[in-house]
């Protein structure tokens, strides 16, 4: 098939209009240090003029408000939101929300159970409710088929035991989708299943939310933060079941992989957002009388970085046009490519605009410091480089066979040669 990652002409204007919208109205907001509450209110304006280009929720089919823009798409978009946190609270598309809405349309898709249609999914839509996505458990980590929280059928309802860590925004979240084991006697990729519970349901302890790297301030129903929860026989409706019984990694991996490339993206927003500091740096600062742009360690910083970034943004559309014509699982080992290679290129290329500004990188003057600590967890989180590493190994090697002698002996291929063009060298040494 060929490759092309081109878009509309009308597109280009709207991806146009989102760098400058994203810059000029977007970026402002990360030098004030308000509250949840007033951040919603001081980003409303913004959020229906996002609604009034059409760039609304654009990750989500028309029928449910969206645009139904498909992977290179908002590939491209994320690329441009990515640059700075607030860009996809802005255009309706912010991780878990925007996940947790393709979960839910998804398992109405495949239930029928259209009453989380207005519970759930049209709220979330609306920005009336948040949500959050309740997977990670302590001790389980990037091994999935370790979950021990169990839902056990009781009637016509379900009751949820188990621990739960790193839910981002679970402390601030009107419901949750808990990942839970609801047939233990079947593999665990055919026995989990997903489930929605309310915040507030008896039963729900959010503990704490976990100092981090990125975040090493302890606090509480802070957005952004990655709650610990307990839950103790919290009873919630069977109906409240997303999708099928047993359904719980298929739908994982619909939620997964189109957000792996959306991550990769902002990283890349990200990446060129440090880039332009480093080159900006690098030709106006002077030591021994020379720019930094003359030095040749400041050159290979600026020539591995842009080498960097261009493979990176290569590799995610591809994987992007990819799964747009093949869908999630036949771009499996594309998405965990970029998932640790976008990964790395995000941190090297902060880490190098950090070194050129010296001790100005260093402090909090630029952003730099805290993009930095930010980075730092993409090579962890949705699954460690070393996780994604070994299906890019596990997949690629599954296409080659053992042999006794190698495929390239040269003796043996020697051989084979004389035999298929025997009546050739008997030719050429008749004439010899």
């Amino acid at each position: 098939m060929a490759w092309d990652f081109s878009t509309e002409p009308e597109f280009e204007e709207k991806l146009a209009w989102m760098r400058e919208f994203v810059r000029e109205e977007i970026f402002p907001f990360e030098t004030l240090s308000l509250s949840h509450d007033a951040m919603v209110d001081a980003v409303k304006p913004l959020q229906d003029e996002v609604k009034r280009q059409g760039l609304w929720a654009s990750h989500l089919p028309p029928e449910l408000g969206g645009g139904g823009f498909g992977q290179l798409r908002l590939g491209l978009m994320h690329e441009i939101l990515g640059q700075t946190v607030y860009g996809p609270w802005v255009f309706g598309n912010n991780a878990p929300d925007s996940g947790n809405a393709e979960l839910l349309a998804v398992g109405i898709e495949n239930s029928g159970r259209e009453g989380h249609r207005k519970q759930w999914l049209e709220p979330l839509l609306a920005g009336t409710m948040r949500s959050a996505f309740s997977m990670t458990e302590p001790g389980a980590g990037a091994d999935p088929t370790m979950i021990s929280t169990t839902a056990v059928r009781d009637g016509d309802e379900w009751v949820i035991d188990g621990h739960k860590w790193f839910t981002s925004n679970g402390s601030v979240a009107d419901f949750l989708i808990v990942m839970a084991v609801t047939n233990p006697d079947v593999h665990p990729y055919a026995g989990c299943s997903m489930i929605v519970v309310p915040a507030d349901a008896p039963g729900v302890d959010i503990v704490r939310d976990v100092p981090t790297m990125e975040d090493p301030v302890e606090h509480y129903g802070k957005f952004g933060g990655h709650a610990e929860i307990i839950y103790r026989e919290v009873r919630v409706p069977y109906d409240n079941l997303i999708g099928n019984e047993g359904e719980g990694f298929l739908l994982a991996q619909n939620r997964l992989g189109p957000g792996r490339i959306h991550h990769c993206m902002r990283w890349l927003g990200q990446s060129k957002r440090a880039f332009d500091m480093l080159c900006e740096r690098a030709v106006s600062r002077t030591t021994h009388k020379t720019t930094l742009a003359e030095k040749q360690t400041v050159q290979n910083w600026v020539a591995d970085s842009l080498a960097e970034m261009t493979a990176a943004r290569l590799m995610t559309l591809y994987a992007a046009w990819k799964m747009d014509r093949e869908g999630a699982s036949a771009a499996r080992v594309e998405i965990a490519m970029i998932k640790y290679y976008g990964a790395g290129v995000l941190y090297n290329v902060i880490d190098r605009s950090i070194q050129v500004h010296g001790s100005l990188g260093f402090s909090t003057d630029l952003p730099l410091e805290s993009m930095y600590r930010a980075a730092r967890a993409a090579r962890i989180y949705d699954g460690p480089d070393e996780v994604h590493k070994v299906t890019v190994a596990r997949h690629t090697l599954k296409l080659y066979t053992p042999v006794e002698v190698p495929t390239e002996h040269v003796p043996t291929r020697r051989l084979a040669a004389k035999e298929r063009f025997a009546h050739l060298l008997e030719a050429a040494t008749a004439n010899a």
